[in-house]
């Protein structure tokens, strides 16, 4: 039987991406997304809560974030989790949850030909058989 390891998130970018160079000299760009929830308390009213991810986008895909990506912007992320674990320098264990970006959409409102607000797609999706990018 074949794993699934597949998540999609829509939130909103908690700071800045910051880029960086791996020692091989691959691009990767990571930032925070902020993810509001509601849930219901046990009296009945509603309680809102956040959720942060760490977002990592690699190469090309991060590239593009990290020109066109900005706090507060609202996107959609296709990706897959990775766990991490490392000791700091008191040899305490931690570990990580990130989301590495597979396919990523800024989402932005535009105003239809009514003169309703509606949201609009721009997608970037990095294809790993051919290693271009598309934008649609």
């Amino acid at each position: 039987m074949r794993s699934l390891n597949r998540v999609m998130f829509i939130g909103h970018l908690a700071a800045e991406p910051e880029t960086r160079q791996t020692k091989n000299g691959h691009t990767v760009v990571n930032f925070p997304i902020a993810i509001n929830r509601i849930s219901r308390s046990e009296d009945g009213s509603k309680k809102e809560a956040v959720d942060f991810h760490r977002i990592l986008a690699w190469n090309k895909l991060g590239n593009i974030c990290g020109e066109y990506l900005h706090k507060g912007q609202a996107i959609f992320v296709e990706g897959r989790l990775v766990n991490h674990s490392f000791d700091d320098n008191d040899g305490k264990k931690h570990f990580r949850t990130e989301i590495v970006a597979e396919s990523l959409n800024i989402l932005t409102w535009k105003k239809n030909k009514s003169g309703n607000s509606e949201i609009g797609i721009e997608e970037v999706v990095e294809k790993e058989e051919e290693g271009e990018l598309v934008a649609a």
